[in-house]
């Protein structure tokens, strides 16, 4: 592979015009197909395989145009002080309103709160239920914009009015977010390679590898329903490799312009070695992101693959592009060590001196190995203590800034009708089978209202046929708390009692249940998607290193991180710690998708910086260095750029930790410190610490493993064959 990405880099360089052109066609095509393509909407959203999902199946048919799992929205009511929401001003303000709902083409009813009993008991709140033909995902803006022009017509009526349900819901904005995070990396590559030409270069492929990515994301929303949540994770962790990709091959150019070799040759061993590197880090982001197709959510599966393609295309423009940009910079990127005049005054590199920062934590780490060790598993085992007390539910209302419109009505509900009233339960019986209809229905409304935790069980509601029919249960807790998901438990447990005393069947759903399904979905599927993405990435890092130990050491590593950051986030939004610095108003559940994301997403950025770090030690063993020597020879050349690297990564990922939108925020916050103990705790103390005390056994592979096993020569070493006849002296290291 080495010679075959070499041969490219040198071709790159030379034919630097057609490369840039192809890259800079490719990004207009991919720009004309999204500025043609209709607006993406929201994608359409089903878990198959849960109980929630079956009961809104079965009533999509049992109950046509009824669209069971269409957008709902509560507009709540509260009177001004000293009057009631029944006084005649208030009351003819809400029937206004009610007519002003109504009237959207989208809208399928909307219940007035004087005939349908919505008006609470002391008569100050009331509110009017609102319902979509098309889910929050689907629901268009000019509906949104309808919903919030209704609600501010009765507030000039003097009333309070605020808005909930999910048909406000609409993708977070990330844009500025974004912005911070290049405006962070720009300064760390500034630092990293003192050169303003050099610092560009990787931020500027990086651009247009996520700029190609998400237009093409964008011109395919409407054939391949991808909606417009699908391309948040494409930028996110686009930007963050692309960046990351270009940074490795023009720091190898930079330390081969430093050995004396010309500029063309220098970009092709560049991208023979650290390009092979970039190759199979790529390869295991993908691999991550592509299996979350396991968990068997449609919507993470097309965020997953939609964020693989962007990652592929930052390898292949760093591999392309980034050879041929350098051709154009000519002598503007110096060699490793030397700054520009603007930075540095045209300062030379130093052929010796005082060794750098990596070479003396690295040989600090050789001398005391069993010390290091101890103290990052320790430290990263302390981290993770919280994660023992993980509670997994999805977001709702009542985690919304207070600031939100969601959030008061959430509250002014909570205060009018009981906690319980945000997350009402919806049983569907399906009596087909029944000899007795009406008396399965009354048996099942029999059977809730004798458990605990419920308020209030709504009389059965029939379709025409008269063979299925509704129950509307109200808890007395909280749609999030455990005591709700408890009672959904209970009310499923009643399903086998049900169906021998009456041939009826019971399914639970309803937001509330539908959350509680996804999150058991996603904790089943967490054990076998951890299994084969670590699995794959294995096999993949034993043909990388050539190692059955270096493989192992590196999963064993990324677990111990994942759980670290997962003890974190446990502390920040669970318990509530350093909350008021991160700006998290309401602690809750931890979000189910969390820790099986955070498994995706940062395997594969941790399995980069694995790569990039210990195929340069690697190297250097092969070429006749012992063991400890090999890994401090890796720190030198590597330390300094893979520090760079995760800074980047960590500015980006933090950058979403603004938002207010609480899941972004998690997200976030999470992704940043787990690269942050994977990169500095786990990459820059325990593997070196875990190499140093293995010594040759690390690189041990059995005769037949490697035997059977594909030369990809991610060291270079053929490169040896490649190089010009008058490059025999014998090359100095920097």
């Amino acid at each position: 592979m080495a010679t075959y990405l070499y041969k490219l880099g040198r071709f790159a360089f030379r034919r630097r015009h057609f490369v840039a052109l192809l890259w800079v066609a490719l990004l207009t095509l991919a720009g004309v197909g999204a500025a043609t393509a209709p607006p993406a909407g929201n994608s359409s959203f089903s878990i198959p395989g849960t109980e929630a999902q079956r009961a809104f199946d079965l009533l999509e048919q049992r109950f046509p145009g009824m669209s069971a799992d269409g957008a709902t929205a509560r507009v709540v009511f509260k009177a001004p002080e000293g009057q009631k929401m029944t006084d005649a001003g208030n009351k003819a303000a809400v029937e206004k309103t009610v007519k002003e709902l109504g009237s959207g083409s989208e809208v399928a009813s909307v219940a007035d709160p004087y005939t349908g009993k919505a008006v609470s008991r002391d008569g100050t709140i009331a509110y009017a239920s609102v319902k979509y033909k098309v889910s929050g995902m689907e629901l268009e803006d000019s509906s949104r914009d309808a919903l919030k022009q209704s609600a501010g017509h009765a507030r000039d009526a003097g009333l309070t009015v605020e808005i909930g349900g999910d048909a406000l819901t609409t993708a977070p904005e990330t844009g500025s977010s974004e912005v911070i995070g290049i405006a962070i990396a720009a300064v760390v590559l500034v630092i990293t390679f003192g050169s303003l030409i050099a610092a560009g270069l990787p931020l500027l492929t990086a651009i247009i590898g996520v700029g190609i990515g998400v237009s093409t994301i964008t011109a395919l929303a409407t054939p391949l329903d991808l909606g417009s949540t699908t391309s948040t994770l494409a930028t996110m962790i686009g930007l963050a490799v692309g960046i990351d990709y270009a940074l490795f091959i023009v720091s190898r150019y930079r330390a081969e312009l430093a050995e004396g070799r010309d500029r063309e040759e220098a970009a092709g061993r560049a991208v023979g070695t650290a390009g092979s590197a970039v190759v199979f880090a790529g390869l295991t982001v993908v691999i991550a992101l592509v299996g979350l197709s396991v968990v068997n959510i449609p919507m993470l599966t097309k965020m997953g693959v939609a964020a693989a393609g962007t990652v592929a295309v930052a390898v292949l423009i760093a591999l392309t592009m980034i050879p041929a940009l350098l051709g154009y910079a000519g002598r503007t990127v110096k060699p490793a060590g030397e700054k520009s005049k603007l930075l540095g005054g045209g300062r030379a590199a130093k052929k010796a001196g005082r060794p750098n920062m990596g070479t003396r934590w690295a040989s600090f780490v050789v001398r005391r190995p069993v010390t290091v060790l101890l103290l990052g598993v320790v430290g990263l085992g302390a981290a993770a203590v919280p994660a023992a007390s993980l509670e997994l539910g999805l977001p709702d209302d009542g985690s919304q800034p207070v600031s939100t419109t969601q959030r008061r009505a959430y509250d002014l509900l909570s205060d009018g009708f009981g906690p319980g009233f945000n997350g009402p339960l919806m049983v569907v019986v399906d009596a087909k089978g029944s000899a007795d209809k009406k008396a399965a229905f009354a048996k099942v409304g029999d059977e809730i209202k004798g458990l605990k935790d419920v308020v209030t069980v709504t009389p059965p509601a029939p379709n025409k046929a008269g063979d299925t029919a509704i129950i509307t249960v109200v808890p007395k807790s909280q749609p999030s708390s455990a005591t709700t998901e408890d009672l959904v438990h209970a009310i499923r447990g009643k399903s086998a009692s049900i169906a021998s005393a009456t041939d009826a069947k019971l399914l639970v759903t309803g937001a509330t249940a539908m959350n509680i399904d996804v999150s058991q979905k996603l904790n089943d599927a967490l054990l076998p998607y951890l299994a084969l993405v670590v699995g794959l990435a294995f096999l993949l890092l034993i043909v990388v290193f050539r190692s059955i130990l270096v493989p192992l050491k590196a999963a064993l590593g990324f677990l111990l991180s994942v759980l670290a950051a997962l003890g974190a986030v446990v502390a920040v939004f669970q318990w509530g710690w350093l909350s008021g610095l991160m700006n998290v108003e309401q602690t809750g559940p931890v979000m189910s998708m969390m820790p099986i994301f955070m498994v995706g997403v940062v395997f594969g950025l941790a399995m980069d910086y694995e790569v990039f770090l210990v195929t340069r030690m690697r190297e250097a063993y092969v070429h006749g260095e012992n063991p400890g020597q090999a890994v401090v020879t890796g720190f030198r050349y590597s330390a300094r750029v893979v520090t760079a690297a995760a800074v980047i990564m960590i500015a980006v990922f933090s950058g979403f930790i603004g938002s207010s939108e609480s899941m972004i925020k998690m997200i976030g916050f999470g992704l940043a410190i787990a690269v942050f103990f994977d990169a500095f705790v786990v990459r820059m103390a325990i593997v070196p610490a875990v190499l140093a005390l293995l010594g040759r056994r690390a690189w041990w592979l059995p005769a037949w493993l490697d035997r059977a096993l594909p030369n990809v020569d991610v060291e270079g070493e053929g490169l040896k064959a490649q190089s010009d006849p008058d490059e025999d002296r014998e090359l100095v290291r920097a």
